[in-house]
């Protein structure tokens, strides 16, 4: 892929590497094969490697050599610090990267992060592409993921053809920075309201209510919302696959609640599903779905919110 000829490129054109390859990146890598992409992957699971490897990828366990040979180095990791461990220094993947080339930050991290990553990219004459994405893992298999995109428009119709391998929506936020600030808006929001509703479901079981009028008349009053749609049931039924983990709400969380704090606002709310989220971690359920969280509180009253006929011990 050529830099002088933005807005002309397809799928084909594009040569990726790609390191992270989790449930979202998995994924994402897919569907840039079967969009036409040369795509390389590094992740430390060599059964997510071998998987990607048979959908077409090539494998490529030495970064600095995938760095240098590829037109736009995705990554979809854990956290802004992890990035950050890679990507600078002396050694880091921007030092090995060619002029011209985009570093593709799908991970979820912060504003000061971005910021970060921008001025380094653009000190080597790379291209910083801040685009976190919403949606769960099962999107980002079929193809379906949204994506957040901060920056200019020449840098998104350059990258739009790869996007839309991948994506259902690509949303133009505004200038690098703003993607992150609205992403993690949206995670707290969405992590809170998972907070309250475990909350209300622990209260209700342990108080003996009938599980299956709980969810019901919330679900069909004001007390419903996406996030209840999606897991609210499972929930119920213990069914706790760490499709959004408990692990990485509460860094999104942190995240905002710092973000918060930095821009003078109070943060009551925001330290208090923080900590929520931070206690269930310390109790054990980090590996598990953000739902988890009702295990924190069901630790307290000693009883499981379940519907009838739930498989015991989820």
């Amino acid at each position: 892929m050529s830099g002088n000829d933005k807005g002309t490129e397809t799928a084909t054109d594009f040569s990726v590497g790609f390191i992270g390859l989790g449930g979202m990146g998995r994924g994402v890598v897919k569907n840039m094969l079967a969009g036409g992409a040369v795509v390389s992957v590094h992740d430390l699971d060599p059964e997510a490697v071998a998987l990607a490897v048979s959908q077409g990828a090539s494998a490529e366990p030495d970064l600095a050599h995938m760095a240098a040979n590829v037109d736009v180095l995705g990554i979809c990791i854990t956290t802004a610090e992890a990035v950050q461990e890679l990507a600078l220094g002396p050694d880091g993947l921007l030092s090995h990267m060619r002029d011209g080339a985009v570093f593709l930050d799908h991970t979820t991290v912060s504003p000061e992060h971005v910021d970060k990553m921008r001025e380094a990219c653009a000190a080597r004459g790379i291209d910083y592409c801040e685009a976190p994405m919403t949606r769960t893992p099962v999107h980002a298999d079929r193809g379906e993921v949204n994506i957040l995109f901060g920056g200019t428009e020449v840098l998104l119709e350059r990258l739009r053809p790869l996007f839309e391998t991948y994506a259902e929506n690509i949303f133009h936020v505004g200038p690098a920075g703003h993607a992150i600030r609205l992403k993690l808006i949206h995670n707290y929001i969405a992590f809170a309201n998972v907070a309250s509703w475990c909350e209300g479901f622990a209260l209700a079981a342990r108080e003996g209510l009938d599980m299956d009028k709980v969810i019901g008349i919330i679900s069909a009053a004001g007390g419903k919302s996406g996030m209840m749609d999606l897991y609210g049931e499972a929930t119920l039924k213990r069914d706790f696959t760490p499709l959004m983990s408990l692990a990485n709400a509460q860094k999104d969380v942190r995240y905002y609640a710092q973000w918060l704090e930095q821009a003078g606002l109070p943060g009551f709310m925001a330290e208090s599903v923080h900590q929520t989220y931070a206690l269930a971690s310390i109790m054990g359920f980090e590996d598990e779905s953000c739902t988890a969280v009702i295990k924190a509180y069901e630790k307290l009253t000693g009883v499981e919110a379940r519907l009838p006929g739930a498989l015991e011990g989820g």
